[in-house]
């Protein structure tokens, strides 16, 4: 038996009712033979039919056409003068208009829901592949408004995803589901060992031979590499006559000026005016940096470490300003540690050794600014629990002559040799880095703590009171446990990365290493040495 759902239209009032499958009602207003039969009626009517079934309209007046607008999702059919039925394909919306022999016209919002056997298999086989996809995981599926709704608890987030895209096959999804609270993150431990030696040697030699009037000359032979001594040559005498007396002052012998010594300085015997300034200088010397820091990080969290500091140095920025800027220095660790579903972890690693090079410092205004001397790297490695890397190769050898002589005199076999100067230096630089990484736990409350070694004791506190805080653990003091199980989206929110910590100094990027601060004075002291 075909069930049956009749709405009667009239001319004047439009009656929508929606009626559920197998229900059959019939509602009819006859208007009086007498009354005019055109009308026009606009409003909008709800209609809804589920797929396989039909729903019979019934006017008053007779039909003269009706209309249907997406045919895949219904189909309209008269079967009479005053009747025509509406039949579901396909779940959607649609529009009916059915215009009558007077005039008047009546629109539908057509609905056609998806059949009750339809919906239970879909839901089925939802079920069917969420047991197959998590099992052991008790997972409800209902069907609420047209919507799938998914209740129960998952293992973790990965699985809560799983459902939702198995269960949205079936439209829209509601998610309800409880997640089991993760265990928290391992630490990652990485031991880095810096080694660094600097070595350098110089040899330095030159003459400036100088006569104050041997052989009655003035003046000297330098190759120029070696400051020689300024020689103000001899003044005449003079006679002068007062009141009848004549006074005579003898001629001064010439003078020698010394700005730089040198290594050693000779004049002639009995007072001989001749001399030579010699530089002979050998220099060796050997400077070693190891810094061992050991630092942890989170998963996916950036962690850096510096030892050694900031110097600040002033530059004019305009007219009457001076501005300081600070720069860092000393032995630098920036990195990143990820890790993989392989269970490695993936490292960003950016060491750096940089130290204050006054050799290449310049003097502006009387500030003294040293340069510096970085050797950096930065790279990219995968490491498993316990496994070391290396970071060697950083070799910087240096070799610098310089050597003038003085022309035609320097060339004399064996005495051109005090007509000569030379500097030599020679610099080698080696720095290796040494990194290991391990997957570490925080030490347990009843293990003792690792402390110094200090060689003198402090003085003793002015209380016996041990100076911990809180003195007792209550449960007022004490943080609850975590909750086995969470909702999803609380979940989420609480995994969101933190606000990245911003220490003074730094400059928020991957192994920044300078900062700035400006600062307007009219007479700028200089920076202490």
């Amino acid at each position: 038996m075909r069930a049956k759902t009749v709405i009667t239209i009239a001319c004047f009032s439009a009656v929508a009712l929606m009626i559920c499958a197998g229900a059959g009602l019939r509602a009819q207003t006859s208007p009086s033979p007498s009354e005019p039969a055109a009308s026009t009626q606009d409003s909008a009517n709800d209609l809804s039919v589920a797929v396989g079934k039909t729903v019979l309209v019934d006017t008053t007046w007779p039909i003269k056409r009706a209309a249907i607008g997406m045919s895949d999702i219904a189909e309209v059919h008269g079967t009479g003068p005053t009747e025509i039925i509406v039949n579901g394909k396909a779940p959607g919306e649609t529009s009916l208009i059915v215009w009558d022999t007077h005039g008047g016209r009546q629109f539908f919002n057509v609905t056609v829901r998806a059949s009750a056997t339809a919906l239970n298999d879909s839901l089925d086989a939802i079920r069917r592949e969420l047991r197959t996809e998590l099992p052991g995981q008790p997972l409800k599926v209902s069907l609420e408004n047209g919507n799938i709704v998914l209740r129960g608890t998952v293992k973790d987030l990965d699985n809560s995803s799983r459902a939702v895209k198995i269960a949205s096959t079936g439209g829209k999804v509601v998610n309800f589901l409880d997640v089991n609270v993760p265990a928290s993150d391992p630490q990652i431990l990485l031991k880095v060992r810096f080694m660094s030696v600097d070595r350098n040697k110089s040899a330095q030699f030159g003459i400036n031979i100088f006569s104050l009037g041997a052989l009655n000359t003035v003046g000297g032979i330098s190759t120029g590499q070696f400051t020689p001594p300024s020689i103000t040559g001899p003044t005449g005498g003079s006679t002068t006559t007062t009141n009848g007396v004549t006074t005579i002052t003898p001629p001064s012998a010439a003078t020698a000026t010394f700005t730089n010594e040198l290594n050693l300085l000779a004049l002639g015997p009995g007072g001989l005016p001749f001399g030579v300034d010699i530089e002979a200088l050998e220099a060796k010397g050997v400077v070693q940096v190891l810094a061992e820091p050991n630092i942890v990080a989170m998963n996916g969290k950036q962690a850096s470490f510096l030892a050694g500091g900031e110097y600040p140095y002033a530059f004019a920025s305009g007219l009457g300003t001076i501005s300081v800027e600070f720069k860092e220095y000393g032995v630098r660790l920036n990195f990143l540690p990820t890790i993989t579903p392989r269970g490695t972890v993936r490292l960003q690693v950016a060491p750096e050794v940089s130290s204050l090079d006054y050799t290449n410092a310049i003097v502006i205004s009387g500030y003294e600014i040293p340069a510096i001397a970085t050797r950096k790297m930065k790279t990219e490695i995968e490491l498993s629990n316990g496994q070391s890397f290396v970071i060697g190769g950083l070799l910087d050898n240096r070799d610098t002559e310089a050597y003038q002589k003085v022309p035609f005199l320097g060339d004399i076999p064996i005495i051109g040799k005090f007509f000569q100067s030379m500097s030599k230096n020679r610099t080698n630089t080696e720095l290796i880095v040494l990194a290991t990484l391990e997957m570490v736990a925080p030490i347990q409350a009843a293990d003792p703590l690792p402390a110094l070694k200090y060689p003198t004791k402090f003085l003793p506190p002015n209380s016996g009171i041990p100076m911990n805080t809180p003195d007792a653990k209550t449960a007022a003091n004490t943080p609850a446990s975590a909750p086995p199980t969470m909702p999803v989206e609380r979940l989420m929110e609480s995994m969101k990365p933190e606000t990245p910590l911003m220490v003074q100094g730094e400059t928020g990027n991957f192994g920044g290493s300078s900062s700035s601060v400006t600062s307007t004075t009219a007479a700028p002291t200089p920076p202490n040495q």
